[in-house]
């Protein structure tokens, strides 16, 4: 039987009501902002895959710069696209490398930037996959042994942060003791823990050329009907000395979200990936709903679910809706 005296309604009369009680708080500080160095000189392009994303040059970067500082964003995960690969990847740890070009620009420009990077080697790989090959799989441990070498070469470069994307068994532990080895114990590892052989990376591949040549990624990737074992994965990073794990995608993910949230103390970020980005664009391109409505309403669910942390390519308009009070 209906009891008038409760009313729920009551709470949601007036924005300034339903700002206040609101259960969910965004804030900028939360958001990450994917960018693709490309290795030359005067690239500014943007890439027909991502709306909005461009490739930059170093020389170029003072553009991101500009527009982050304008949307009030202050974090970066940064992707290299090189001119030459090999089949080892050797540009991934060079120290004039693309992505330690990259850092070494932005901070530059902008001392005060916080700069992520991505360790892995597909990028870097004339055959597209995450590693060192042997035959045609990857050899977990050679690769490694590499993904170390790359971390400490984005530290020694400036990186602030360092964050393993390959899945290969036991990264973290290398690249923590490779890190304070050289002197970078105070660099942190944002550990792609649970990162699913996802359909929704399309754009993204086009956009970094890191398509594998052959075959696929799911001998390392993992199964996206797996969810116990993600919550393995996580455990084994947190064994290994992660300091933020990530769960990636994050839409389609965010029941894993909120086991990562109830399971660790641990940070849990999420990467809101290429795929949810462009069809947001494409919908909205084609007038099926209101994108900057969606945008909002999908950040939340991802914070609702548990996220501490998105990293995704709306991070400026994010950023806009968050201090307009539209959203956090």
């Amino acid at each position: 039987m209906f009891n008038d005296t409760i009313r729920p309604r009551r709470l949601r009369t007036s924005p300034v009501l339903r700002q206040m009680v609101r259960e969910t708080r965004l804030s900028p500080e939360s958001l990450i902002w994917p960018v693709f160095v490309a290795e030359g000189e005067g690239i500014y392009q943007e890439i027909p895959s991502l709306p909005g994303q461009y490739h930059y040059s170093p020389d170029q970067l003072y553009r991101m710069v500009e527009r982050a500082r304008a949307h009030g964003v202050s974090r970066v995960l940064l992707f290299g696209l090189p001119k030459d690969k090999d089949e080892l990847g050797s540009g991934a740890w060079a120290a004039d490398g693309i992505v330690q070009q990259g850092i070494r620009k932005i901070k530059a420009l902008a001392p005060t930037m916080y700069v992520i990077t991505d360790v892995c080697m597909c990028e870097y790989t004339a055959h597209g996959h995450c590693g060192i090959l042997c035959g045609h799989a990857v050899d977990n441990d050679q690769t490694v042994a590499r993904l170390a070498q790359i971390a400490v070469s984005h530290a020694r470069a400036g990186a602030d942060m360092v964050a393993p994307s390959d899945m290969m068994d036991g990264r973290v532990a290398a690249i923590r003791a490779a890190l304070d080895e050289n002197g970078f114990q105070n660099v942190p590892i944002l550990s792609y823990a649970a990162k699913f052989a996802s359909s929704f990376y399309g754009p993204f591949r086009d956009a970094a050329g890191s398509a594998p040549a052959f075959g696929d990624r799911r001998g390392y990737q993992m199964d996206w009907h797996n969810s116990r074992e993600a919550m393995r994965e996580c455990a084994l990073d947190v064994q290994e000395g992660a300091d933020i794990l990530m769960i990636k995608p994050a839409l389609a993910y965010l029941d894993l979200i909120y086991q990562c949230r109830q399971r660790f103390d641990l940070p849990v970020a999420a990467y809101a990936v290429s795929g949810e980005y462009a069809m947001l664009k494409a919908a909205a391109a084609q007038g099926l709903l209101d994108e900057y409505g969606a945008m909002c309403e999908a950040a939340v669910a991802v914070f609702r679910a548990g996220a501490d942390i998105l990293i995704t390519y709306y991070a400026p308009e994010l950023a806009d809706a968050m201090r307009k009070g539209d959203i956090g």
